[in-house]
């Protein structure tokens, strides 16, 4: 992924923004960012999970699923609180840019 430093924020932002509205699994959030242009693998997406889950925005829980063992994520009220934050930032900035590449 180009500009990987300047970009893992807004994948961050993305995996939040799916994660309140509902749960989502690794696999799943790559193919999201996919159709977004996004090209992430797992090496990079399950330590930002991960760090995510950590610093408190998301919460996981685990299933099994035959014999694969899935980790589900879902946001926290921290991490629903940290979105309505960063909406109103990228609004701002969006404003600023005039939505113009």
């Amino acid at each position: 992924m180009d500009y990987h430093d300047l970009l893992s924020g807004f994948v961050r932002v993305h995996i939040l923004h799916h994660a309140a509205e509902d749960e989502l699994y690794g696999q799943w959030m790559i193919e999201e960012l996919r159709h977004h242009g996004y090209e992430i693998s797992p090496g990079t997406l399950y330590p930002m999970l991960h760090a995510m889950e950590q610093k408190g925005y998301l919460k996981s829980r685990t299933e099994r699923l035959g014999r694969t063992v899935r980790r589900y994520y879902k946001a926290t009220a921290k991490g629903k609180r940290a979105l309505v934050v960063v909406r109103k930032y990228l609004a701002e900035l969006q404003s600023e840019a005039g939505g113009k590449p």
